[in-house]
């Protein structure tokens, strides 16, 4: 039966997906739901893949695929895997860097089947240097990359981001990285190696924070919900709960000022200044958190948002889906999994207006296309049936 893409958008392009946990997964994730044809390759053997498969976190990271199962450890896997290589596009690995050269896959030996493939790899902390060899892990990123010690509240020691932001931001650069060189290879005809690690991700995502002490050698700190340099921007108590408030530059200043009934505050010494307002921020929360207890969360995201002030509520994840806006951009989308039904993931974010995104198919069973695969890599019956008895596939 003929493969149906999820989208036109990408639907010309053939990748293979080695990889495994997140950070790769949410790399290929971003061509499958483009409809690219993408063949996830699994061990002959059950393996740990970062969860278990039936589970949310795999079924969200893999649909739209197709999966096989090979023995790239063996010398007919090997050659079974280049001749996939030589009608692919794209390759994407997160092993640790030495497996691939053990392997015999790395990018040079890719460029001899196929110049106008391009590898992209993903590690923890880069192809080369002296972490090299080191496993890689979202929180060990988060803690060597300094995102952790501008997490939390002062005093308090440090603290992890609630998500994998190292692996999600390896993944995403390295989908762009992948994007630009298939751009680039339109022109000069050839592939090349793109590389990403969770380390530099983190800190890439650090932005701004980062950049204060590579600019001026400022060392950030911990400064809880506050804005790093911009105040009043924090959460704030109210009558039945907590809102984000982000009231930046002295407009934003006056109108909140005004709103809370508090306009003496504008003025004040100690806040009449963007710079007042961040080095007095104890103070000023404290004046922030007694004006807004006067009303609900809902009655001063009312009134903020009429008064162009940027604010919101802060939500639990049932709260999150149950949003009006949410619902709207359908965040949560449906797939059917012949075995585990109707499952509802996390929908593609990127919206294109004439060949959009679409969850097609559920994430595959290990090795479910294994067979249509082959067949259409141009090797018969006979030669899968005989795979299939050594054990190859």
């Amino acid at each position: 039966m003929p493969r149906i893409s999820a989208s036109a958008a990408l639907s010309k392009l053939r990748i293979l997906d080695l990889t495994r946990v997140r950070a790769g997964p949410t790399c290929v994730r971003q061509f499958a739901d483009f409809g690219a044809d993408v063949i996830k390759i699994e061990n002959t053997a059950a393996e740990d893949m970062g969860g278990p498969r039936d589970g949310p976190d795999f079924q969200n990271l893999h649909r739209n695929k197709r999966s096989i199962t090979l023995d790239l450890k063996s010398p007919q896997g090997k050659e079974i895997f280049m001749r996939m290589v030589k009608t692919a596009d794209v390759v994407v690995e997160n092993y640790r860097p030495d497996v691939k050269d053990r392997l015999g896959i790395d990018y040079e030996s890719l460029k001899k089947v196929n110049k106008r493939i391009i590898l992209a790899s993903i590690s923890g902390f880069g192809q080369d240097g002296p972490y090299r060899a080191r496993p890689g892990f979202d929180q060990i990123a988060q803690g060597l990359s300094g995102i952790m010690s501008v997490t939390g509240k002062p005093g308090e020691g440090p603290m992890r981001v609630g998500c994998a932001v190292a692996d999600v931001g390896g993944g995403l650069l390295a989908a762009l990285g992948i994007m630009t060189a298939l751009l680039e290879r339109e022109h000069s005809g050839e592939g090349q190696w793109v590389q990403s690690s969770l380390l530099q991700a983190a800190i890439q995502l650090l932005d701004f924070q980062a950049a204060r002490y590579t600019m001026s050698g400022e060392v950030p700190e911990q400064v809880g919900n506050d804005h790093p340099t911009s105040m009043p921007t924090s959460a704030y108590a109210t009558a039945d709960g907590h809102i984000n408030v982000a009231a930046s530059g002295n407009k934003m200043w006056h109108i909140v000022c005004e709103s809370i009934g508090r306009p003496d505050l504008e003025n004040h010494p100690d806040f009449n200044s963007a710079e007042g307002r961040a080095k007095n921020r104890k103070a000023l929360n404290l004046e922030m958190n007694r004006g807004f207890a006067a009303k609900t969360s809902a009655e001063w995201i009312a009134i903020l948002n009429q008064g162009g002030v940027p604010c919101g509520p802060i939500y639990r994840m049932d709260e999150v889906f149950a949003d009006a806006q949410v619902k709207h951009m359908q965040v949560r989308a449906e797939v059917t999994h012949p075995r585990l039904g109707k499952l509802g993931l996390i929908n593609q974010p990127v919206k294109l207006s004439r060949t959009p995104a679409k969850l097609l198919t559920a994430t595959p069973e290990r090795g479910e296309h294994t067979e249509e695969v082959l067949l259409e890599m141009g090797f018969n019956s006979q030669e899968v049936d005989k795979f299939k008895s050594e054990g190859i596939i």
